[in-house]
């Protein structure tokens, strides 16, 4: 594996790379969730690029960017371990100019739950994906579905834009008790940890609903509001189509359910693709 911290250095790596490229971007920290997108890349392409990079764009003021969990020895471990060829770890200064071009996230797609919530977190995170897409020049670049309209986003920056890149849609991966992987995980204690639990527990009742025949919006929120009263603060349980427009009822094939939470400090999100 080569560790690499400049452009200059990362495009002098790629030239000895022959064959397709994978692309794990991530802002380390790694777990489970992001092993499994390493692994998938692993398996579908010759070569496999792996960036590590806290992007300081797409924090707001007052979120925990300088809290943010680092792990770079173990980060650096994990991903020898998993046959990485190229291990991307730029810093600020090397990502970014005093005087950028922006880019800004849709009007409609990037203003609402997410958007909402977290006035011009889009705009950074494009930002900084479609330099790092540009920069590793992969065939297939790999995002988690927990943050889905993160992910709906890309996919529509590469079709807007015209990116010769495929994005690759990867399941949720969860503990053995349910709770969707995050790097923030850490920060939640044992007690947290269980109230924790219901936002996939809100999730199963939303299945079990619907399995059972309800379709109704209104009434599959109520009943998901209910678990969720543990958390301390619920802001927001939404029902949406593909494109993250509120549905009154659920559409087979064409919904996402999504939960936004606070537990303890830490902010969880998690959803289900129906």
């Amino acid at each position: 594996m080569i560790i690499v911290r400049t452009i200059e250095a990362l495009q002098s790596a790629k030239e000895a790379l022959g064959g397709s490229i994978g692309f794990v971007p991530t802002m380390g920290a790694l777990h489970q969730g992001h092993l499994s997108l390493i692994q998938q890349a692993r398996k579908e392409n010759e070569h496999l690029i792996v960036s590590i990079f806290v992007n300081p764009t797409q924090f707001l003021e007052g979120e925990d960017l300088d809290a943010y969990p680092r792990k770079e020895d173990a980060d650096i471990k994990i991903c020898e371990l998993c046959s990485v060829d190229i291990l991307f770890m730029p810093s600020i200064d090397v990502m970014y100019e005093k005087d950028e071009l922006c880019i800004g996230a849709p009007a409609l797609s990037g203003y609402v739950l997410e958007g909402e919530k977290r006035p011009g977190h889009f705009d950074g995170m494009l930002q900084v994906v479609m330099k790092l897409l540009n920069l590793s020049a992969a065939n297939k670049a790999y995002f988690g579905k927990k943050d889905a309209q993160q992910l709906a986003l890309i996919m529509q920056m590469v079709k807007n834009y015209f990116m010769n890149v495929e994005i690759i849609p990867c399941d949720i991966v969860r503990d053995e008790q349910g709770l969707a992987l995050s790097s923030r995980n850490v920060y939640l204690s044992i007690e947290e940890k269980q109230r924790a639990l219901s936002l996939s527990a809100a999730l199963k009742k939303a299945t079990s609903l619907i399995r059972a025949g309800e379709l109704e919006s209104s009434v599959i929120k109520e009943e998901m509001k209910k678990i969720l009263s543990v958390t301390d603060e619920l802001e927001y349980v939404a029902i949406v189509d593909r494109n993250f427009q509120a549905l009154h009822s659920v559409e087979i094939g064409n919904t996402i359910i999504l939960i936004a939470a606070r537990v303890g400090k830490p902010r969880l999100i998690d959803n289900l693709w129906i």
